[in-house]
């Protein structure tokens, strides 16, 4: 990490905070040392097997060759015994798994979530076409694997390749949304909106992200790629509970998202100061910069491939007071933030998070002021 930000911490005359690590979550601390159970969302591939048997697991490294799992360390606890027993039902159901390289069968993918602060749990079963055999029975029995399930959706996806969801999605048991917690604020998660995989270190990495916007009384706050909006809202509960007053924008291109967020504005009290808007980041904010909108805080968090050339350029011309960066891949981060740099601004600060324990994935918030 300190490698890759060199440069721009020897420009800017600082130094990489020490990486923020997460403590033990689950088990004994002397026979587990490291986190565990931390992971609240889990997903599998289906396969078929001999005699109509429907395998399901992890993809062994580099292949698509399904290694059984019959428990997961660092998954939240019953997520893939809920995962295991989706496989059972559907062969004791005879609904078959699919065949990726023969493009033949149903079941392709489950993908489980479970709260963190509240019990709650939503399964997501990803199938190559909408009707099943013994389709009701079916969901029925998945509800019944686990007592917290109050979601079961059905994703099709019925194109070639790696991609787990396709574009049609429908409840077919319980509620449209399970519901979590995050820094005091509630939040309604629909299938396919995006929501962190560790929420306890998400709350480390929001907070971070909140203390370096440094709000004042009547901000704008613009969240880029906002998803569920709990970035944002987070944010405005926070400035909220200080009595400082600020506007709230969330772009995200994703609709399932901005229904999201605006649904968790009315949970949480903010629909008179919160706004969402189902657009194009780079486009939205290009055309807030062509009308000379103003934005006193710019939060973003782009998705891997990091932000766009316009996007930024767009950001700088806006000219907030302090722009707040979140990124899972720093080295997109590190070529984004040079452009900012070039465009008017400094970096005071860049922190390390620990999201995923056990391997080399690390977020990042990178702080930035006008110069």
């Amino acid at each position: 990490m300190e490698e890759l930000f060199a440069s721009l911490c020897e420009r800017e005359g600082i130094a990489v905070d020490p990486i923020r690590g997460m403590g033990v979550t689950l088990g004994d601390p002397g026979k587990y040392p490291a986190p565990r159970g931390f992971r609240h969302k889990a997903a599998t591939p289906f396969a078929p097997g001999k005699e109509g048997a429907v395998r399901c697991g992890f993809f062994e490294r580099g292949t698509h060759k399904i290694v059984a799992v019959p428990e997961c360390p660092v998954e939240a606890p019953g997520a893939r015994q809920i995962l295991n027993g989706i496989a059972r039902e559907a062969e004791r159901l005879h609904i078959p798994a699919f065949n990726e390289d023969k493009h033949l069968g149903l079941l392709r993918y489950a993908v489980v979530r479970c709260g963190w602060r509240t019990d709650q749990v939503m399964v997501t079963l990803v199938t190559a076409q909408r009707d099943l055999p013994h389709a009701q029975e079916f969901f029925e029995a998945v509800a019944a694997l686990d007592p917290r399930i109050v979601t079961v959706a059905q994703n099709i996806n019925g194109r070639p390749g790696n991609a787990i969801l396709g574009e049609e999605t429908r409840i077919v048991y319980g509620a449209e949304c399970m519901r979590d917690q995050l820094l005091g604020c509630e939040f309604d998660i629909s299938p396919t909106a995006f929501y962190q995989t560790n929420p306890q270190q998400t709350e480390l990495l929001y907070q971070l992200a909140i203390d370096g916007m440094d709000l004042q009384q009547g901000d704008v706050l613009m969240d880029a790629y906002c998803g569920s909006g709990t970035i944002g809202l987070c944010t405005a509960k926070a400035a909220q509970n200080k009595g400082i007053g600020i506007m709230l924008l969330g772009v995200e291109r994703n609709p399932a998202g901005i229904a999201d967020a605006r649904r968790n504005a009315e949970l949480n009290g903010l629909t008179r100061s919160a706004w969402f808007m189902a657009d194009d980041a780079t486009d939205y904010i290009l055309d807030a910069a062509d009308n000379n909108e103003r934005v006193d805080v710019l939060s973003i968090d782009p998705p891997r491939a990091g932000s766009t050339p316009e996007f930024l350029e767009a950001a700088c011309a806006l000219k907030p007071r302090r722009i707040t960066y979140i990124s899972c891949n720093p080295v997109t981060q590190e070529r984004d933030l040079h452009q900012l740099l070039d465009g008017g601004y400094r970096l005071l600060k860049i922190t390390p998070v620990d999201m995923f324990p056990h391997t080399d994935h690390t977020e990042t918030v990178a702080v930035l002021e006008r110069r």
